[in-house]
């Protein structure tokens, strides 16, 4: 039972913290990811894959709705943030001494783990 609250504490946690950033890519559009795309050389069309990683995920998350798959996609998304954004910080220290990256570290390995460990009994389904 406890392994369960943890699964959905987990989960609840990735996905509520990411649909923040989410929201504000509906508001405030994407317009700077774009840029960054085309600068590196990559298409347009995947600054869609912001809304899917940042919104969709998320919300799958927290309902525990393929979880396994909607980590992956957020595991997809911070990949993509880490070369795009992030290639130049890989070892960078933070004002206060942690690691520069380590929110973004947090979303890529808590959607690592929800796709190994699953969405526990409290889900909408268990994939």
């Amino acid at each position: 039972m406890l392994e369960n609250a943890g699964k959905l504490i987990l989960r609840c946690l990735l996905g509520g913290l990411m649909l923040f950033h989410g929201v504000a890519k509906l508001t405030r559009g994407v317009v700077s990811i774009q840029l960054a795309l085309t600068t590196q050389g990559w298409p347009d069309w995947m600054v869609y894959g912001v809304y899917m990683g940042e919104l969709i995920a998320p919300l799958l998350l927290i309902l525990g709705f393929y979880s396994r798959v909607a980590g992956f996609i957020i595991v997809i998304n911070m990949a993509c943030v880490f070369i795009l954004v992030h290639s130049a910080q890989w070892m960078d220290l933070s004002k206060s001494g942690g690691w520069a990256l380590e929110l973004q570290a947090f979303y890529f390995f808590t959607g690592l783990i929800v796709c190994f460990l699953g969405p526990g009994r409290w889900a909408i389904n268990q994939r």
